[in-house]
Formats: structure tokens, C-alpha cells, sequence
């Protein structure tokens, strides 16, 4: 299981859904091969032995091209092919770039944005927010917007490239990431260990042009980034440790805009992305539960069950009451309550419909909230510009 624990600077990791539609060659591949009809191109490490019928056991790390390439061995060449075929389909726009750059740019996932979008979202709110608290002029708020944009994307790259060097040795017995830079062997480990160290580097000069009190915010967040993957596999509640990561950008809105660091207001706006984030990290993790079992990887959907929906009805009540407590504490104008009047009814409904046993309706749900957060958003700015134009 890997899903993307984002925080502005620094990101952990979350699984990435994949959808081999665009391909008729491939899926028939996939569905006519008795090994991957098993299961197995779920992210999992678990692999079935198709002469034999029984399972076969994750490796132990290998510690060089060879045994890796002999992990790969469990796969038929077909599967391969198929593995290379779906890969190659879902590159979208990086099949433009050199070749030489392409497992780089899949190291970072930027063929995948949905989990920086997710995360960017709590940061437009906090710095749009901060930025009518003070009346800061536009150029502030957009070079804000567009430096944490940038440091996002970075970042959350490196906590994917975090990832794929530590699970390299899962990904290679695992039909749907066997085809990852690692673990097929298109990219080393020291160079993806140079990769990582050139996005730290990017980051941190994104954080650096950032007023100095964000640079100890952010900081402050690494033990919950690192905390991530060992919460997924000892723990039920690896989304609390992702959602605080998710909701961080929540506290360097303010002082990123010059604004002072109003904790009436970045308090609740922080519990209220936290609370989202558990909802919908939720949803998502019930379209892998039959699989996590499997490979003993824990979630809040394991935890909850059958009570899902209504702790997360819960959970949603409580995020209404935060985030309205935070736009009433900074005085907002009357579209931050009209666009959360919309939001929270779209949250709601997609929670009253969505399947929790259908994997495709919980991806649809999951990714349907990039939408809901903007949502949000579009309430914040028109209040914030009305404000300057002198209107609030």
C-alpha cells in the first residue's frame, strides 16, 4: 500500500490508482492472465503461484540488480509485457520528455497529480485566508501561491522517491508496480538517492524564499511525515498520521502572507482539514481492505468496518462546525459561508452514495474531492478580493 503523506515541504507517500482503460491490448492482457486475475496487481506482496495455486512469500531484501532480477523471474514474460505496456499508457505528458528523464519524473509521480492537489488545497484556504485578514496586496498572495505550488510538487516527489527506495524490494514481486524505476531496474538505488537529494535541495529553496517563521513550521512536521510508514504497518490509524501532514500547509498560510499567526482562526481551519483528510484517506483505503489483509497492512477501514459511514458522517459534522468556526473567527465575508454551504452538501452526498465495497466508487469519491476542496477555495478568494476592492 503506498499513499502520498503530503505536507507542503515534506511528503511521505500514498498509494497511486491505476487505470489501464486506455489500452484494449493491455487489459486483455490483464484479464485473460491467470497470475493477475489472482489479485496481484493490486499494490500487494503477495504473489500466487500459477502452476501451483499456492502463495508465495515477499522475498528478502535484495541487495543487487541480479537478485532483484531474479524476483522478477516469478513473472511471465507476457506478465511483464503487460506490466511495461499499462506503465507506458499512463504516462500522459511525460512521454514527451527524453527518455533519460522519464523514470526520474516517474519517481516523483508527476504523471499523478491528484495527491498534490489534495494537498495544496488547505494551503490556498490558509493563505487566501490570511491574506484578507490583513488586506495583503494581490502580487503577495499570488507569488505565495506559486512558490507553495512549486515546493508541493518538489516535495511531494521526494517523499515518492522516499518511498520507492524503501518498498523497492516489494514493488518488484508485485504485478502492478513491477514496472516502477527501482524496481525493474531503470533507475539505481544511488541514483535515486542523488534524485531525492536534488529535490531536498529544491525544496528547501523554496522554503528559504519564505518568510523565516515558515521554515520551522515546516520543519516541525518531518517526524509526522517519517512517522507515516510505520503507522501503516503496526498501526490501524495510519490516516492520522498522513492527515496531520495533509493539514499542515493550514499553519503556514498566515505567516507565509506577512499575516500574524491567528491561532482562532489556523486552529480550526487545521482540525477541519484534518478531519476532511480522514474521511476521504478512509474511502480510499476501503478499495484496497481485501488486499491489506492480505498483506498485513492496517487502515481505519479495517478498523471501522461496517461503522465507517457513520463515524465519517461524524467526522463531517465536526468539519462543518471547525471550518465555519474559522471563517466566523476571521471575519469572512458572505461567500466563505455560500461555497462551504456547497461544499459540505457535495461532501455529504458522495458519502451517502459512495460503495465502500466497490473500489471504483471509492476511487471515484477519493478524487472527487480535489473538487469539493477548491470548492472551498472559490468562496475565500472572491471574499478576499471583494475586501480589496473595497466592498467588505
Amino acid at each position: 500500500m503506498i499513499r502520498l503523506a503530503l505536507s507542503p515541504f515534506s511528503l511521505a507517500t500514498r498509494r497511486s490508482f491505476v487505470t489501464f482503460s486506455r489500452n484494449a491490448f493491455v487489459r486483455r492482457t490483464f484479464v485473460t492472465t491467470p497470475f493477475l486475475k489472482n489479485g496481484t496487481f493490486k499494490e500487494q506482496p503477495i504473489l500466487t503461484d500459477p502452476s501451483k495455486g499456492t502463495s508465495i512469500s515477499p522475498q528478502k531484501p535484495q541487495n543487487d540488480k541480479n537478485e532483484v532480477d531474479n524476483v522478477r523471474k516469478v513473472f511471465k514474460p507476457e506478465e511483464l509485457e503487460a506490466a511495461r505496456l499499462a506503465r507506458l499508457a499512463n504516462l500522459g505528458w511525460l512521454s514527451k520528455l527524453p527518455e533519460k528523464w522519464i523514470p526520474y519524473a516517474e519517481l516523483s509521480r508527476l504523471e499523478k497529480p491528484v495527491g498534490s492537489l489534495l494537498l495544496l488545497a488547505p494551503c490556498f484556504w490558509a493563505i487566501t485566508m490570511g491574506a484578507y485578514s490583513i488586506a495583503a496586496p494581490i502580487t503577495t498572495t499570488v507569488s505565495t501561491i506559486v512558490l507553495f505550488t512549486i515546493g508541493a510538487l518538489v516535495m511531494r516527489g521526494a517523499g515518492c522517491t522516499i518511498n520507492d527506495i524503501l518498498d523497492r524490494n516489494l514493488d518488484n514481486q508485485v504485478a502492478r508496480t513491477v514496472e516502477r524505476p527501482l524496481a525493474s531496474g531503470r533507475v539505481s538505488v544511488p541514483q535515486a538517492v542523488g534524485w531525492l537529494a536534488a529535490q531536498c535541495f529544491a525544496g528547501l529553496a523554496v522554503l528559504l524564499s519564505l518568510p523565516f517563521e515558515c521554515f520551522y513550521i515546516g520543519a516541525l512536521s518531518l517526524p509526522f511525515v517519517a512517522a507515516y510508514p510505520l503507522f501503516k504497518r503496526f498501526t490501524y490509524y495510519p490516516q492520522v498520521a498522513l492527515s496531520i501532514t495533509f493539514a499542515w500547509g493550514c499553519l503556514l498560510g498566515f505567516p507565509a502572507v506577512g499575516a500574524p499567526q491567528n491561532l482562532w482562526v489556523v486552529a480550526p481551519l487545521f482540525i477541519s482539514k484534518f478531519l476532511w483528510c480522514m474521511i476521504y484517506d478512509t474511502v480510499y483505503a476501503h478499495q484496497d481492505k481485501v488486499y491489506d489483509v492480505k498483506a498485513g497492512i492496517k487502515s481505519t477501514a479495517l478498523a471501522w468496518g461496517d461503522k465507517s459511514k457513520p463515524i465519517m458522517y461524524t467526522m463531517g459534522g465536526l468539519q462543518v462546525a471547525t471550518f465555519l468556526t474559522a471563517g466566523f473567527m476571521n471575519s469572512m465575508g458572505p461567500f466563505f459561508y455560500l461555497s462551504a454551504a456547497w461544499g459540505f452538501q457535495r461532501l455529504f452526498k458522495q458519502l451517502k452514495n459512495v460503495d465502500l465495497d466497490d473500489p471504483k466508487s471509492c476511487w471515484n469519491v477519493f478524487t472527487g474531492n480535489i473538487r469539493t476542496g477548491y470548492i472551498f477555495w472559490i468562496g475565500m478568494i472572491v471574499d478576499y478580493l471583494l475586501k480589496l476592492a473595497g466592498f467588505l
